[in-house]
């Protein structure tokens, strides 16, 4: 889809190999409202290769789902255990592909610009990020995970930087 002022997709990734949140939401003009939001969590006990397939496959049938102009994938924060992080950026690495597979823009955002564009406060917790979006989104109020509410975060994120700006030039 192309990416127009009037009327856009934009779609978040808060990717994980336990839980992939994806959250999608709706622009016309710079008015933004909620379309969709999911939680994928491939099964465990699989190896991880079955994992990474599943969160592939899924985010894929999201995508051609919504056709979004723009895919925004959270990038990874750097912790301290180096097994996490090399295991997040191989589901980080599947989010991407997915979306370049898309045909959809593809932007990455830190957690803190996308806490500090949703919130105002780049070191906010994920109770007030997920606060802001369910007041901004009117997104759903039960049952939503903290995942769910990133990725709606991440999309925001990434049309407060990338869609307005080109929708103002």
């Amino acid at each position: 889809m192309a990416l127009s002022s009037r009327h856009s997709i934009f779609f978040g990734v808060d990717p994980g190999t336990t839980a992939t949140g994806y959250g999608v939401i709706r622009t016309v003009d710079n008015a933004v409202s909620y379309v969709d939001s999911g939680v994928i969590c491939p099964r465990r006990g699989v190896p991880l290769a079955d994992k990474l397939e599943q969160i592939y496959d899924r985010l894929g049938e999201k995508l051609a789902e919504h056709a979004p102009a723009v895919v925004c994938v959270e990038q990874a924060f750097y912790g301290k255990n180096v097994r996490t992080a090399l295991v997040l950026g191989l589901a980080r690495g599947m989010a991407l592909l997915a979306a370049r597979k898309s045909g959809a823009e593809v932007v990455e955002y830190s957690p803190l610009e996308i806490k500090k564009a949703v919130v105002g406060n780049g070191n906010a917790a994920k109770e007030q990020v997920a606060y802001m979006v369910r007041m901004l989104l009117s997104a759903p109020q039960d049952g939503g995970r903290t995942d769910e509410y990133d990725a709606l975060a991440a999309a925001l994120c990434a049309f407060y930087h990338h869609g307005m700006r080109l929708s103002m030039g």
